[in-house]
């Protein structure tokens, strides 16, 4: 009941020192699929749970959890999907004049701080609401290498080694301290990823339809940056590949043979 006197506007603290539409936006964001990122030794993997999935939906082309924002920043997301994507816009803008100005991209901080300003500002003005959604930055620059970091609709962001946001991220975020080491491969994020996620999920069994994956990796014969975000069919490729789904083949098979 007391909250009522506070929750109206995001520009008034109540007694306690909260604000209280800031606390609903972190609320709002613990219902939405779970993302995860992982940073390796040499690249950095990003998977996310998509929680709108249908037959009648054009796999390839539809996308809700992971976003490029310039040739070496991709962004994983957790909430509102309207609230993403134009943050998404605006950090694009900000990344595309950083390179018109400079003839050189945006560091990865530098970009982060930008939009963690933006969403702050709407927790300090009237008349305006935060941003429900958090953000997992994964990219690299020159000076710092691979980076990975986080923002939530307070404006605060933070740098990571492995992080998960999203629901269920408690579960996720325990089996990441369990499982992560320091020198941690590519190849072994991407499953650590994919069980973390398998293990995390509402639904009955991680398949590839309800599931984006992305990487960020130097390239064999040189130094530049590759982003990859995965088709369907390589993530079902992936996931057979990890181990994910392969009790689930197994079983179709049994049944073919039975009927």
């Amino acid at each position: 009941m007391g909250s009522r006197r506070y929750d109206s506007r995001t520009t008034i603290f109540s007694p306690e020192g909260r604000l209280y539409q800031v606390e609903y936006a972190l609320e709002s964001i613990s219902h939405a699929g779970t993302a995860i990122g992982i940073m390796a030794k040499d690249g950095i993997v990003l998977a996310a749970e998509r929680k709108v999935t249908s037959a009648l939906l054009e796999q390839d082309t539809s996308t809700e959890k992971l976003y490029k924002l310039n040739d070496k920043i991709t962004v994983a997301v957790a909430g509102l999907t309207a609230d993403a994507e134009i943050l998404i816009n605006t950090a694009r803008f900000h990344a595309q004049d950083y390179l018109m100005t400079y003839n050189a991209d945006i560091p990865v901080e530098m970009l982060v701080r930008r939009m963690s300003d933006i969403k702050q500002g709407y927790t300090q003005h009237g008349g305006l609401r935060p941003f429900g959604v958090s953000f997992i930055y994964a990219g690299y620059d020159e000076r710092y290498g691979y980076q990975l970091y986080t923002s939530n609709p307070s404006g605060n962001y933070t740098g990571w080694k492995a992080i998960s946001v999203g629901a269920n991220t408690s579960a996720a975020q325990t089996l990441l301290q369990m499982d992560y080491k320091d020198e941690i491969t590519l190849e072994e994020a991407t499953e650590l990823a994919l069980k973390t996620l398998s293990k995390t999920t509402d639904s009955s069994a991680l398949t590839y339809d309800r599931l984006e994956f992305a990487t960020i990796k130097k390239g064999k014969n040189d130094e530049n940056i590759y982003q990859k975000i995965f088709k369907p069919s390589e993530i079902k490729e992936l996931l057979v590949k990890t181990g994910i789904t392969k009790k689930e083949n197994n079983e179709d098979d049994d049944t073919e043979m039975k009927l």
